[in-house]
């Protein structure tokens, strides 16, 4: 699923059994990992942490929810096929470290 990010805004959002949610009004970017994270219905503008955890919970949906989207945007409740969690590095359990090749003179 491909979509420029601006064409975002403002996009009516349903869920999968037709129930609206509301518009697209900001977006939380993951910049580290390059990907959207939250979709959210209200500005994230905030006077108070309460009134930011309740937009947070209660007017925002994960974006890993997202089912399709062109004309408006289709969320469920799960993800279809989740990402898998970034894998660290296997760390080597012996001193073993392998030879680097020898260059061939000519």
């Amino acid at each position: 699923m491909t979509s420029r990010i601006s064409k975002l805004f403002g996009m009516d959002i349903y869920s999968t059994t037709a129930e609206y949610k509301g518009k697209v009004f900001d977006l939380v970017i993951n910049l580290e990992k390059g990907r959207i994270e939250t979709i959210t219905t209200e500005p994230l503008k905030f006077r108070s942490k309460q009134e930011a955890k309740k937009v947070i919970s209660e007017k925002s949906i994960p974006f890993r929810n997202v089912r399709a989207t062109k004309d408006i945007i289709l969320v469920g409740n799960a993800p279809t096929n989740p990402e898998p969690e970034e894998e660290e590095e296997p760390q080597p359990t012996t001193g073993f470290r392998p030879r680097p090749p020898i260059a061939r003179r000519r």
